[in-house]
C-alpha cells in the first residue's frame, strides 16, 4: 500500500463525511424550518383566540419547534416534505372555508 492508496483513502472518506454532514444538516434545517412555521401558525392562531401576549406566543412557537423536531428525528427527507404538503393543504383548506364562510 503506497502513499497515493493513503492520499486516495484520506479523500474519500473526507468526502463521504462531508457529504454525511451536508446531509445531517440540510435535515435538521428542513425539520427547524419545519417546526418554526407550525408554531408561528398555531401560535398565532391561539393568540388571535384567547388573546395572550407576546411571551405566550414565542413559548407556544419554541414548544412547538420543539416537538416537531423530537417527533421527526427519525423521518426521512421525502416524509418531512409530504408532512408539510399535508400541512399546506390542510392550510388552504381552512382559507378556503374561512373565504366561504357567511
Amino acid at each position: 500500500m503506497g502513499i497515493g492508496d493513503k492520499m486516495r483513502g484520506l479523500a474519500s472518506s473526507a468526502q463521504e463525511g462531508v457529504k454525511s454532514s451536508t446531509l445531517s444538516f440540510f435535515h435538521f434545517t428542513l425539520r427547524f424550518i419545519t417546526g418554526i412555521l407550525l408554531g408561528l401558525v398555531l401560535g398565532l392562531i391561539g393568540q388571535e383566540l384567547m388573546g395572550y401576549g407576546t411571551f405566550a406566543l414565542i413559548f407556544v412557537m419554541v414548544v412547538v419547534t420543539a416537538v416537531i423536531l423530537k417527533l421527526q428525528s427519525s423521518w426521512s427527507f421525502g416524509q418531512i416534505l409530504i408532512f408539510d404538503l399535508i400541512c399546506v393543504l390542510v392550510g388552504m383548506l381552512l382559507r378556503m372555508y374561512i373565504l366561504v364562510a357567511p
